[in-house]
């Protein structure tokens, strides 16, 4: 809770007085001065002069101590407000940078799209309580830049009856969707992360070589001649995903939802597939030299390459 400054003020003033009143009266309660009984006890006058600037002495030595103790609580307290201030003042940029990147991903301008992917990046790295926010943002600017509106009504065949070799690099064809698959790619963790929704998205010939893309959901993508080699993708959603003559090569796809995927030509020697679910799945002419294929799980509508027959 933020208090109002003139709140703030107040409490400091009430602070000021009763630490002034404490300095004054405290040490008098704690070292109370000779009584004029107690006094009367001692023999002489010199005696009993000495006695009560002796009890001054202890009094002003205490008070010394409290203002001391107090002077390091305001020491420490002037911190904490300047960590305050210097913390409300990050906070403030942070939120600056981010609306101003927002706002950039709008723009019609491709260069200006890409600072903005950048700033997010940044933003994330400097605020890690936004790095979930800001995923879900580039993996909402991913689809809607790269729809691959499957099932609609005027939506795309999936698959395609042929792949096409023409179709350009995503760097070339949409840099800016290129540029939001890396960032993810190479996203810090955070355990409040909401999965990778990138279902209907087109990323024909994507690069996204060591991506760490584990538990993302790509149903229904089409990433034919996609390069991916070495990236993580365990635990992904991949049903009916389009993966015809892409680079899988050292992939780890272990527990992944392959069901009804199409995997023609793709390149999986040495990648890991145990425990995925090939059920439906096509991997006619795949390559699978080294490929860990260990308690996979398949049935009568596995496709297997011809030289790679399972019984």
């Amino acid at each position: 809770m933020r208090l109002h400054p003139k709140v703030l003020g107040t409490l400091g003033g009430v602070a000021v007085l009763i630490a002034l009143a404490a300095v004054v009266w405290l040490p008098r309660g704690v070292y109370p001065p000779l009584t004029a009984r107690e006094l009367g006890h001692v023999a002489g006058e010199e005696k009993r002069v000495e006695l009560q600037q002796a009890q001054s002495q202890v009094q002003n030595n205490f008070r010394s101590q409290l203002l001391q103790a107090m002077g390091g609580l305001v020491v420490v307290a002037g911190a904490a407000v300047g960590w305050q201030q210097l913390r409300l003042a990050r906070e403030g940029q942070i939120t600056e940078r981010f609306t101003r990147a927002i706002d950039h991903l709008g723009s019609e301008t491709l260069d200006v799209r890409l600072g903005g992917i950048y700033a997010l990046e940044r933003v994330a790295k400097n605020s890690p309580d936004d790095r979930p926010t800001v995923t879900d943002i580039l993996c909402a600017f991913v689809r809607e830049h790269a729809r691959w509106p499957v099932g609609a009504p005027d939506g795309p065949e999936h698959p395609t009856p042929t792949v096409d070799r023409q179709v350009p690099w995503l760097t070339t064809r949409a840099p800016d969707v290129q540029t939001a698959l890396y960032v993810l790619g190479r996203r810090p963790g955070h355990p409040q992360e909401h999965t990778l929704y990138l279902s209907r998205a087109d990323l024909r010939r994507a690069q996204l070589t060591r991506a760490q893309l584990a538990g993302t959901n790509l149903r229904h993508s089409n990433l034919a001649r996609a390069h991916m080699p070495s990236s993580n993708l365990e635990n992904g959603q991949l049903r009916n995903v389009d993966l015809r003559h892409a680079c899988l090569r050292g992939a780890r796809l272990s527990h992944a939802d392959l069901r009804d995927a199409h995997l023609e030509h793709a390149d999986l020697r040495q990648a890991i597939l145990h425990r995925a679910d090939l059920r439906g799945a096509n991997l006619s002419d795949a390559y699978l030299d080294g490929a860990d294929l260990t308690d996979v799980c398949v049935d009568d509508t596995t496709t297997w390459p011809d030289t790679h027959r399972r019984t």
